[in-house]
């Protein structure tokens, strides 16, 4: 099978039966979106969603959490993984969007990878879901599905080289449910241990359907 010809119907079939893909994550700003993916790294939505509820009650935007210490943070967000660096990021992150971007998140690539715990991945996501740039964050779930569907080849060793093939094949206007799509699919269907392959309506599709 040609790649355009994967590309198309892996991405037909996934738009069919998730036309609404979005994130999972709960926010009521950009800033609010950004705090939660910097806290879901390496770390479940459902959890993320959890403390932000109430994280987001005493810190709301940008101006308060700059006025918050780290520790004042743990107390919200002890349960999710590596708590004490994210506390730092966020407290970081916050500080240097009310001094230097108005307390406002920017929507360009450079000033965001400046803030502190955010990487390509996390940029992507803002850019996407905030912003409505079509990017295509590449996280664990994205490289791994993209991988076993054969959309990237083996030598896309890197999240930066996963994102690279899937700029180049998959159309503009269909980038900004791509990842949700990717990634919804690799959280509940793909999975890393234990794949569903035989309830996947990819298996046909798919070079590493068991």
């Amino acid at each position: 099978m040609r790649i355009k010809e994967r590309y198309d119907r892996v991405f037909s079939a996934l738009k069919e039966h998730m036309p609404e893909a979005d994130t999972e994550l709960t926010f009521g700003s950009t800033f609010q979106l950004l705090a939660a993916v910097i806290l879901s790294a390496q770390c479940t939505d459902k959890r993320v969603n959890m403390v932000t509820g109430e994280l987001f009650l005493h810190y709301p935007d940008a101006q308060s959490m700059a006025e918050a210490e780290p520790e004042d943070l743990l107390e919200f967000i002890g349960s999710v993984s590596y708590p004490n660096a994210k506390a730092l990021h966020l407290v970081q992150t916050a500080r240097m969007l009310a001094e230097r971007f108005g307390g406002e998140v920017p929507s360009d690539t450079e000033s965001l990878l400046l803030l502190p715990g955010v990487g390509r991945k996390t940029a992507n996501v803002i850019q996407n879901v905030a912003f409505g740039q079509a990017t295509v964050a590449v996280d664990t779930h994205v490289y791994r599905v993209s991988h076993r569907l054969g959309l990237v080849p083996a030598t896309a060793n890197t999240p930066h080289k996963v994102e690279n093939v899937l700029l180049k094949n998959i159309p503009a206007e269909e980038r900004s449910k791509a990842h949700h799509w990717l990634l919804l699919h690799g959280r509940y269907v793909c999975t890393a241990r234990k794949p569903h392959c035989k309830e996947c309506f990819l298996n046909g599709l798919c070079p590493s359907a068991s």
